[in-house]
């Protein structure tokens, strides 16, 4: 049975599964399901078509399920949809989607999420990935696995954030950071290899070397885009490593931040 706190505030209609547990205060409205063993603490509120998966935590005053902060939107029943094992620090806050883009907002696995950190509607989140402190999402923004943004970061609507890349503290992203690449500045600008996450997440000493000179066609020998990608394209023959780089361009959608 779910364990729910005498001053907690649960809809009929919501689904609690085996073992969650809803702190004093907490609201939970009805078109919500949370999964097994997710824990919800104090004065939480989550509404909208929200789904939690397992094992999830949510700490104290964090706003889940939000309406999108969008004047187009008019009470559509949009979602929100959480995998298993994120944690949300205190007082964040996540958006449903919007009606015209995916109507869904997504966040993936194993995500740390620290305080204050807002994700706007319709944006997509993968697995593993850490914001830190008061980071900020505009809409429509995608971020892949592995990617870390420091505190007080800001990412601009329908950019992208590729793979294992990292912003430093206080980054304004107004263009898609491809995988790997560090950046930092307002505005943010490219800086180098994400190496240490490299190394620590398996990848080989040729593997990252490749990524290097991918990096160095793309910013540091003068080429074009048009030309740095053709190369990077080239040389992702048997390299998946940078294959993460082509499926990125292919589907980046406000220039790649150089």
């Amino acid at each position: 049975m779910p364990k729910i706190h005498p001053s907690a505030l649960v809809d009929a209609r919501a689904e609690l599964a085996e073992g969650v547990e809803i702190g004093p205060f907490a609201v939970i409205g009805p078109d919500v399901r949370i999964g097994t063993g997710s824990v919800v603490g104090a004065g939480v509120q989550i509404e909208g078509v929200t789904r939690i998966g397992s094992n999830n935590r949510f700490h104290p005053h964090s706003h889940i399920g939000c309406a999108p902060q969008d004047k187009k939107y008019k009470g559509e029943p949009t979602a929100l949809d959480i995998g298993d094992g994120n944690t949300f620090f205190q007082s964040m806050t996540i958006s449903v989607g919007t009606v015209q883009d995916k109507g869904v907002t997504r966040i993936g696995d194993n995500n740390w999420f620290m305080a204050y950190a807002h994700i706007g509607h319709d944006c997509t989140v993968g697995n593993n990935t850490i914001f830190a402190n008061a980071v900020t999402l505009g809409g429509h923004v995608d971020v892949a696995d592995w990617a870390i943004l420091g505190g007080l970061s800001a990412i601009h609507q329908f950019c992208s954030i590729g793979a294992h890349a990292m912003a430093g503290g206080g980054s304004i992203i107004v263009q898609d950071l491809p995988p790997y690449v560090i950046c930092e500045g307002n505005r943010a600008i490219a800086r180098g290899i994400n190496t240490e996450g490299l190394k620590r997440r398996g990848f080989s000493a040729e593997a990252i070397s490749r990524v290097k000179q991918a990096y160095r066609q793309l910013y540091r020998l003068g080429l074009t885009y048009d030309d740095a990608r053709a190369r990077i394209e080239a040389d992702a023959a048997g390299a998946p490593e940078l294959q993460a780089f082509v499926d990125f361009f292919a589907v980046s959608q406000r220039g790649i931040l150089r």
